[in-house]
């Protein structure tokens, strides 16, 4: 007799080319019965994610790709409280039993991902309590994520700001070339847009970047790592005690 279609078996050489690591991570039987609600999207720099106090239409696992999470006051001051790709999945408030969040995301590299309607999703997890389990990790180390990003900019310099968004970036992505323009710069960095230019000189005077028109290059990460400090580490540990394999060497 054969399988329902959710519950069909994936060979494991498609469950390992799985570019998203949450959904590399899951086990076979987990894979399966999300895999055949998964839909192939490539999202443009700037597309809206999710919507501040709407429910989420579709939940993203990133493939190649950086997305915001940003917070916004009345009078429409917006500063980037949180960023996720391929390590992560959006629409983590699902995972709490809460179908909006009052925060935007979007994106800020554009790039390939898979996505899965809400209710389908709802009922995959539903379904499975190991896979529960593991998106639950997830959102523990994004809270995680978050905290860091506060006391980054409540204790440490714009150019160690700068340094720390730049090296997540950089695991996020292949490569070394960040093809970033100056307005989400600004964004993350909580500056004016003219102040992003200084910032960047900053780190290519020790030689850790370079800096053209819309692309950044990483030339030393560990120069990086320097200009960065303590800000960075601590999410990226969270993720690799509870979940695998993240950051880049």
């Amino acid at each position: 007799m054969s399988q329902p279609p959710h519950l069909s078996i994936i060979r494991k050489s498609e469950h390992a080319g799985v570019r998203n690591q949450l959904l590399s991570f899951l086990s076979d039987n987990d894979y399966a019965l999300i895999q055949p609600y998964l839909e192939a999207v490539d999202l443009e720099r700037g597309a809206v994610v999710s919507r501040p106090n709407e429910p989420f239409e579709y939940v993203y696992f990133p493939e190649h790709l950086v997305t915001s999470v940003v917070a916004t006051t009345r009078d429409r001051h917006r500063i980037e409280v949180g960023i996720f790709g391929r390590e992560g999945v959006s629409g983590t408030s699902l995972l709490l039993g809460v179908d909006r969040t009052p925060h935007e995301t979007f994106v800020q590299v554009p790039g390939p991902a898979l996505r899965i309607r809400t209710e389908s999703f709802q009922r995959v997890i539903g379904q499975s309590a190991s896979l529960h389990q593991l998106l639950l990790k997830y959102v523990q180390v994004f809270n995680v994520q978050v905290a860091q990003t506060a006391l980054s900019h409540g204790g440490y310099s714009i150019p160690s700001r700068l340094a720390r968004w730049l090296l997540m970036c950089h695991d996020r992505l292949d490569g070394n070339n960040l093809h970033l323009v100056h307005d989400f710069l600004a964004l993350m960095l909580g500056v004016r847009r003219s102040g992003v230019t200084e910032q960047l000189h900053v780190l290519e005077g020790v030689h850790a970047i370079s800096a053209k028109r819309g692309v950044i290059t990483i030339k030393n990460r560990g120069k990086l790592l320097e200009a960065a400090g303590e800000s960075y580490g601590v999410p990226e540990a969270e993720y690799e005690r509870l979940i695998g394999p993240f950051r880049r060497i």
